[in-house]
């Protein structure tokens, strides 16, 4: 579990909560036809601009958002540079038994023990690469409509709920419940906006950039070891992808 995100999302609505508790109840602030204006129109606006098998998708993909499986690309630098030692040394048959830590370089790894061509290795561990970024960049940007469009329904149940109490200004017991229409949908909103779906999108767009920037690390050592380089060299190349206070560590 991402423990900055089960932080925020839970702190911004204990938060909420207690606001809300310290003004009446969370009661009032429960109203059905105003969460129906907000959740279901958005999800319905959303859809039209996606396929649906897209839209379902992006609830698999917010996992990325809560599910955190951290790749120290140190411990990974040192192990591609065993792996390219141990290659050297006694060839890439070698590699076909190894421990590997990540499914990506395992995947690469069975590729160059098969005796495949660097350019054919390449090629298919940058279409693996580039498929998974387009399902989190796809992922990411319903999130960002769904942020987008929920304040826009809530504007749009202010509005219903405005001229309800307006045409009904006659009735003194219709004004309220309209009243809670038309304020409700934009809290609701605002709500889904910016506590839900904007940080999933965010977080997701960060993961997306991390996995990348592994699933590089892990192609240009392959290269390395398939072409017989220096452990060393691979090692001081892979070195310019961490942080320049960490790239001492990785040696």
């Amino acid at each position: 579990m991402d423990l900055a995100t089960l932080v925020g999302i839970v702190g911004a609505f204990l938060i909420i909560g207690v606001a809300m508790s310290l003004t009446g109840g969370l009661g009032i602030y429960f109203d059905i036809p105003a969460l129906i204006i907000v959740v279901v129109g958005t999800i319905f606006v959303v859809l039209m601009k996606f396929s649906l098998p897209q839209f379902l998708s992006c609830f698999r993909v917010a996992g990325k958002a809560f599910i955190d499986k951290p790749i120290d690309p140190v411990e990974l630098i040192n192990e591609v540079v065993e792996l390219a030692d141990v290659a050297r040394k006694n060839g890439l048959l070698a590699l076909e038994d190894k421990e590997l830590s990540h499914p990506f370089l395992r995947k690469g790894i069975e590729l160059l023990v098969d005796g495949h061509d660097a350019d054919i290795v390449r090629n298919l561990l940058l279409k693996d690469l580039h498929e998974t970024t387009k399902r989190h960049e796809i992922g990411s940007a319903i999130w960002q409509k769904i942020g987008d469009t929920a304040p826009a329904m809530g504007m749009v149940g202010t509005l219903i709920g405005l001229v309800a109490m307006l045409a009904n200004m006659s009735d003194p017991s219709s004004i309220g419940p309209a009243m809670a229409i038309a304020l409700l949908t934009t809290l609701y909103g605002a709500m889904i906006a910016h506590m839900i779906a904007l940080p999933i999108s965010d977080k997701v767009t960060l993961r997306k950039n991390e996995e990348g920037r592994i699933k590089h690390m892990i192609i240009d050592a392959l290269m390395g070891i398939q072409a017989g380089q220096n452990p060393r060299i691979i090692d001081s190349m892979l070195r310019n992808y961490l942080p320049v206070n960490k790239r001492e560590l990785a040696i």
